[in-house]
């Protein structure tokens, strides 16, 4: 009995469950779809807000980004700008000293060359100067030389009629003078054809830019052109003349051997080692104020040394060997502007006696 009742009550309870749920699913079956739209809801909210924040921090980030770039590219900027401004200043520096030191070049010039043309002002008064007083020099030796030659002619004919000289024989007398006619036609052929040589020597001579050697060699030729004068409008009286008739009475020696003239052959030969010393002191002085090297050799005059050589008395080779003799030394020193060798008095340079009596050792045969 008490089970039936049990079961009973246990029915009763199961049946009031069941209703129970029956009647509470519906509920629960609307309730669930309006928590899952709030959830939803809810959701997209914070997902919404989450885009937002993202959207914000991408926002402040990229500001962040753009501030940077910005802030570099007007750094940039500046330091181009600041680069730009250095370049500027150091070229303008540059510039400023470029112009300064253009300036400093050309005042620097303008002194040199006012220097210069001071010195080269001074240099040409002193050349002419010089020149001045070698041409008088020249001029005075000239007249010096004709009045030697008039005053020797004068000696010579007094000599051959006061004194007491051995002659030469008539046939002897007329052989010497052949020779000399002879001597003296090759010699007029040989200055003709050193009329050219002069010139080549005298435009070398420019184109050098040697201003006082030029000028002391035209003065050289000139002397020479007038001895070529002289020479062809002469007609020599070879039959008064004592050197033609008048015996040897001198001797000298010379590279290893012995030979004789008479004492107008020997003051010639004299006459060449003082014309030789004097020109050659000349053409020293003028290699000098030249600023030209020490080369006598290369002399015009030394090589062609016939200088006072009227043709007569001596070969012309005598002569020449004697004047180049003088000549050496007198251009030593004119170089070196002194007076070893030789001196200067009466408006003439000549050799020192005892130096000529050394380089030519005339010996009486009497």
């Amino acid at each position: 009995m008490r089970a039936t009742i049990l079961n009973r009550i246990v029915l009763a309870v199961a049946i009031v469950t069941v209703s129970l749920v029956g009647m509470s699913m519906p509920a629960n079956a609307q309730e669930q779809p309006q928590n899952h739209k709030e959830q939803d809801n809810n959701k997209q909210k914070d997902q919404n807000k989450q885009q937002r924040q993202q959207q914000e921090q991408n926002k402040q980030v990229q500001q962040r980004d753009q501030q940077r770039q910005q802030q570099d590219q007007n750094r940039q900027a500046q330091q181009r700008a600041q680069q730009q401004q250095q370049d500027q200043n150091k070229q303008e520096q540059q510039r400023a000293k470029q112009q300064q030191q253009d300036r400093n070049k050309q005042e620097q010039q303008r002194a040199k060359q006012q220097q210069q043309d001071q010195n080269r002002q001074a240099q040409q008064r002193a050349q002419q100067q010089q020149q001045d007083q070698n041409k008088q020099v020249q001029q005075r030796a000239q007249q010096q030389q004709w009045q030697r030659d008039q005053d020797w002619h004068q000696r010579v004919q007094q000599q051959g009629q006061n004194q007491p000289q051995e002659r030469r024989s008539q046939p002897q007398q007329q052989q010497l003078i052949r020779e000399q006619q002879q001597s003296v036609t090759q010699y007029r052929q040989y200055l003709d054809q050193r009329q050219s040589v002069a010139q080549q020597q005298i435009a070398g001579l420019q184109r050098q830019g040697r201003t006082s050697q030029y000028r002391y060699q035209q003065a050289y030729i000139g002397h020479l052109r007038d001895q070529d004068l002289r020479l062809r409008s002469e007609r020599h009286d070879y039959a008064n003349d004592p050197y033609f008739y008048t015996g040897w009475n001198y001797r000298y020696y010379r590279d290893g051997r012995y030979y004789e003239t008479n004492q107008y052959g020997a003051n010639l030969l004299r006459d060449a080692i003082n014309n030789g010393y004097e020109q050659g002191y000349l053409a020293g002085q003028a290699d000098r104020q030249d600023h030209w090297q020490f080369s006598y050799q290369n002399s015009y005059a030394y090589e062609d040394a016939n200088y006072g050589y009227g043709g007569y008395y001596v070969p012309r080779d005598e002569y020449n060997y004697y004047f180049r003799q003088g000549f050496r030394r007198g251009y030593e020193d004119g170089y070196y502007n002194r007076y070893r060798y030789g001196s200067y008095s009466n408006g003439r340079y000549t050799i020192l006696g005892a130096l000529l009596g050394s380089i030519i050792d005339m010996q009486s045969l009497r």
